[in-house]
């Protein structure tokens, strides 16, 4: 059998359709766990990369910890993880967590450190106070930027949040572990087609959040 034979068998028996082992039961779970690894990478990366691109501080700070998080293995990361926490959801965030801070905190500085200076002493001359010049000139001008880092992250940890099935979670990871240990290819490579599906369905969200939020000046740049 060739690969969209696999995927027309896969997608085409009901039994996957239903119950907890169903697409739709394991799509959400990866869903899940995935806007749960962004969040919190958003809530790390967006501060600190907002703060020092608008200060023009601790760029190199910033290169040395993104190229060091980046040089770490996410599965070595799960594994270390369960050793000295043990199974549960906490170990699967902190690789998935690792692996999307960095290009959000770099994408974040490198955004604001590139809006045009002239505006942001403009405002600055106008007496705006330095959250207000942050927030108000150079965040709308970043914005494009800064949802690229997002976007990104948000691509890294969709595709590696599989590793939640090596600690007994569920996510479409289960298909493709599950797969490989039954030797049933059929469940692997249906497993690894919704990995791709829920990619291009991130693509497709955040080049509707570009559209929506970003003020269309700025994106025709």
């Amino acid at each position: 059998m060739n690969v969209l034979s696999f995927v027309q068998a896969f997608f085409s028996d009901s039994a996957h359709w239903q119950g907890y082992d169903g697409i739709p039961s394991r799509f959400l779970e990866h869903v899940q766990y995935s806007l749960l690894a962004l969040a919190i990478a958003a809530a790390i990366g967006l501060p600190v990369g907002l703060l020092t691109g608008h200060i023009g501080r601790g760029g190199n700070a910033i290169a040395v910890v993104a190229n060091a998080a980046r040089a770490l293995p996410s599965f070595g990361l799960l594994v270390l993880a369960v050793l000295l926490i043990g199974f549960g959801l906490l170990p699967v965030m902190i690789p998935l967590v690792v692996l999307a801070v960095p290009p959000v905190l770099v994408t974040t500085y490198e955004a604001v450190r590139a809006v045009d200076p002239a505006p942001v002493d403009a405002a600055r001359g106008m007496g705006m106070r330095e959250s207000r010049v942050l927030f108000r000139v150079e965040v709308p001008v970043a914005l494009p930027l800064i949802l690229s880092g997002l976007r990104t992250a948000a691509l890294q940890i969709v595709s590696t949040a599989t590793i939640a099935a090596y600690v007994s979670l569920g996510g479409l990871g289960r298909y493709i572990i599950d797969g490989l240990y039954q030797r049933n290819y059929e469940k692997v490579v249906g497993g690894a087609t919704l990995v791709a599906v829920l990619s291009l369905i991130t693509l497709a969200l955040f080049w509707g959040l570009g559209r929506l939020v970003v003020s269309p000046g700025v994106r025709r740049r």
